[in-house]
């Protein structure tokens, strides 16, 4: 697997959020789930006795060395031909293949319902990736050429390696060298300066690169998990390059890592932020409305201010809104009260209420551990058996600078998700006022990917049918934040779009048409429809009012 398809994993935002405060080991273990799953068996004794009788004569067949179990032709773990050529090695593999084929019909025998069921997958699933004979040092053959070749160094590289992720959380293998990036220099290096900080974010403004700009700027609220540079990754790869390079006059609120004593930042508290923000943008520009974008949470709590602009008749300050990667209604999620619950929703809750925060490592741990195969047993090998470092890959670099979430920002997300009040006008209240987001009558730009697991592409869909504007839904390659870096010059980049959006997004999808090229291109020429007239670029950044403090990135992006 490539590093993009492996930067393409991911998992629902609430299993994240819920599945990281309360720990990852509470999922390897036997629940109520698995209690069901075996009872179902017992009262199918024949069924159950035929299965385990069909694996036992597998396994005759695996010992003399007449079955026909083969490891599917894409699975990476077994691609070395010693594992083919090498009788004991097949052997042991087509044990593995078959155990793990059994185990798995095992589950649909049960008929359990879809929450038992994605319970116990997600519970084998795990054992069963763990017990690969991929995974063992030596056995496999990698690892033995490995030993041979070094003379058991890449085995003493690897064990040292092991105690020092173990040592420390997130406690699974690393997944990119780290040492050849340096943020401001060749990641998150797009020139600019922060002309406002505030407790509780920076205010970023690039520098133009062309003579004019937009008269209507852009300002970006980035995720409230991990750093805000995943939209200015390395030069060329980068998102608010690309829109200051089209003349676009953008901001980015680049947020502060809080800590314990942030606990109780909450929606309100990130509104208001937002709410500074659009103020500084519009005095510094002096354009009375402003286009706000929103990335992942960002683009949730973008909307909610939106609404709250509305709902207080300010929504002129609203020129148009961007939102990418980001689900608002989240009542056809999938995993929702399978891998959460209320229970575990609330035990999430009071454990990053203790602490005051959810810590970003444990996030990064519970989000390897939904991804097994790719995120942890792949490292391992290459980490700790074949003794190599993790390769670079800077959306893995960004992945992996992790940040914290305020006890109350998390609380607040939770519910949300669980509770789904936001897609109900008036149901949530924010800072006193009712939200609708049916009041939000701007136009609105909306970009998913198609293989994302944490935004399912379906669920960033349901916002056309929230807001009360004109919406242009556009559908990406790749996954979550793989999708957003989708600069031009690649010749295999595509996107679809259609120019109306019916009300289920499989009906969308039938009419939508594939268009060659990136979406950057598309959002640039949408944007510059809706930005007003071109003005002279200004001279320098910021105002006599907000005059510059720092270079971009700013301070708060080295926060650990």
């Amino acid at each position: 697997m490539t590093d993009q398809q492996i930067a393409d994993q991911a998992a629902p935002l609430d299993a994240l959020l819920v599945g990281a405060a309360t720990g990852t080991i509470r999922r390897f273990l036997p629940n109520s789930s698995t209690t069901r799953w075996a009872t179902a068996l017992a009262r199918k004794p024949h069924s159950t006795a035929a299965r385990l009788t069909s694996l036992g004569a597998e396994f005759a067949k695996i010992a003399v060395g007449d079955s026909e179990v083969t490891p599917h032709p894409k699975d990476r773990r077994f691609a070395d031909q010693a594992w083919e050529q090498n009788p004991l090695l097949r052997r042991l593999v087509q044990t593995y293949l078959a155990s793990g084929k059994t185990a798995n019909q095992l589950i649909d025998d049960a008929n359990l319902d879809q929450d038992d069921l994605n319970r116990v997958k997600f519970f084998v699933d795990n054992v069963v990736e763990a017990m690969a004979p991929s995974n063992v040092p030596l056995v496999n053959p990698a690892s033995a050429k490995a030993a041979i070749d070094t003379g058991g160094l890449n085995l003493l590289r690897g064990g040292g390696q092991l105690v020092r992720d173990l040592a420390s959380a997130p406690r699974i293998p690393e997944m990119v060298d780290p040492s050849g990036y340096r943020l401001g220099e060749n990641i998150a290096a797009t020139p600019g300066a922060v002309v406002l900080r505030t407790d509780v974010f920076e205010l970023i403004q690039y520098t133009p690169q062309t003579a004019k700009v937009s008269e209507v700027p852009l300002m970006i609220v980035p995720p409230t998990i991990n750093k805000f540079y995943a939209i200015d990754l390395a030069p060329d790869r980068s998102l608010v390059e690309h829109a200051v390079r089209q003349g676009q006059q953008t901001f980015v609120l680049s947020w502060r890592n809080p800590d314990a004593r942030h606990r109780n930042w909450d929606f309100a508290t990130y509104v208001d932020a937002i709410l500074e923000g659009l103020s500084t943008v519009e005095r510094i520009t002096g354009s009375t409305s402003t286009v706000l974008g929103g990335i992942c949470s960002g683009g949730i709590l973008a909307s909610i201010t939106a609404a709250y602009l509305a709902g207080v008749g300010q929504i002129s300050r609203i020129k148009a809104m961007v939102l990418a990667v980001t689900v608002i209604d989240s009542s056809n999620f999938g995993t929702t009260g399978s891998l959460t619950s209320p229970k575990m929703a609330e035990q999430a809750k009071a454990n990053s209420r203790r602490q005051g925060y959810l810590d970003g490592r444990a996030l990064a741990e519970i989000f390897a551990w939904l991804r097994p195969g790719d995120l942890i047993w792949n490292y391992w090998v290459n980490n700790y058996l074949l003794g190599k470092r993790p390769p670079a890959f800077d959306i893995l670099y960004w992945n992996s600078d992790t940040t914290r979430m305020t006890a109350g920002l998390h609380a607040d997300f939770v519910d949300l998700s669980l509770e789904n009040a936001i897609t109900r006008p008036g149901e949530l209240v924010v800072k006193g006022v009712p939200i609708d987001l049916s009041k939000i009558e701007v136009d609105a730009y909306i970009v998913a990917g198609i293989a994302d697991h944490i935004t399912p592409w379906e669920a960033c869909y349901q916002t056309t049918q929230l807001f009360g504007g004109k919406s242009r839904f556009v559908l990406s390659t790749s996954g979550h934040i793989a999708a957003l870096v989708n600069p031009p010059g690649n010749p295999k980049s595509t996107y679809r779009v259609a120019e109306k959006n019916p009300p289920a997004a499989s009906e969308w999808f039938e009419v939508a048409e594939i268009t060659k090229g990136t979406w950057w291109t598309d959002a640039a020429t949408w944007l510059d429809k809706r930005s007003g007239k071109h003005v002279k670029a200004p001279e320098t950044l910021g105002s006599e009012e907000f005059p510059p403090l720092v270079d971009a990135p700013g301070t708060y992006v080295f926060d650990k």
